[in-house]
């Protein structure tokens, strides 16, 4: 049975993983019978955002690990405990928190720097040979990690501006429509769009997630049931 790691942002679309994304990932790698383990940095978030309002509220603050814990049902662990050995794959949703929380994209953008914790697992993945799934705006830090260093193939749909950037980090993009994956075979990673299309039905992000799921599956060589 394959065994994947699954890095966390928070909880909540504008300020943390995108719930749709990381619960459609949970479901996917359960329905193939992966067991899958969750982590997240124990770090502040950058800011709070009221989802009711969708306005920052300045007067809170959360932690990255406590609010993933929301989604993973309590099932988690700091992100330093990540060991790649223990594991097969490494998948990171998207939503703000990718952005925000586990990089400085949303401020810096192609000057953005990549929380220390998250580099660290996504080049030791690489450097293992172990594939890495990435959805919605969460491919933006492969461009940075990898962009310079050799470059990669990323898709984060068809966005021009996000799509701009990651070209400028390094990496080329490839336009792909919300329920197909892009699969860069050389460097172990696959990436789907989910929520970067905004209007997306919810059913369609779910059968792209899926199709990210399947294709890091057959990179590692378990297939799919």
């Amino acid at each position: 049975m394959p065994r994947v790691a699954i890095v966390l942002s928070g909880c909540g679309v504008f300020d943390g993983s995108e719930i749709h994304e990381g619960v459609s990932l949970m479901l996917h790698l359960s329905r193939h019978g992966v067991e899958y383990r969750s982590f997240a940095p124990n770090r502040e978030q950058m800011h709070v955002v009221n989802h009711l309002t969708g306005q920052p509220a300045p007067e809170e603050t959360r932690n990255v690990l406590v609010e993933s814990a929301r989604i993973a049902r309590g099932e988690i662990a700091p992100l330093d405990t990540l060991n790649v050995n223990d594991f097969d794959a490494l998948f990171l949703p998207g939503g703000f928190g990718a952005a925000k929380n586990l990089s400085d994209f949303a401020t810096r953008g192609t000057e953005c720097s990549i929380e220390p914790g998250t580099e660290r697992v996504l080049r030791e993945f690489q450097s293992a040979g172990k594939p890495i799934g990435m959805c919605c705006i969460a491919p933006v830090i492969a461009a940075r990690v990898f962009g310079a260093s050799g470059g990669c193939s990323v898709t984060i749909g068809n966005d021009p501006e996000t799509a701009g950037a990651i070209e400028t980090m390094g990496a080329v993009h490839q336009d792909r429509p919300v329920t197909e994956a892009c699969v860069d075979e050389a460097n172990h990673l696959v990436t789907a769009p989910a929520y970067m299309y905004a209007d997306a039905p919810i059913h369609a992000v779910y059968d792209g997630i899926g199709e990210m799921v399947e294709k890091t599956l057959e990179l590692i060589g378990a297939g799919v049931r």
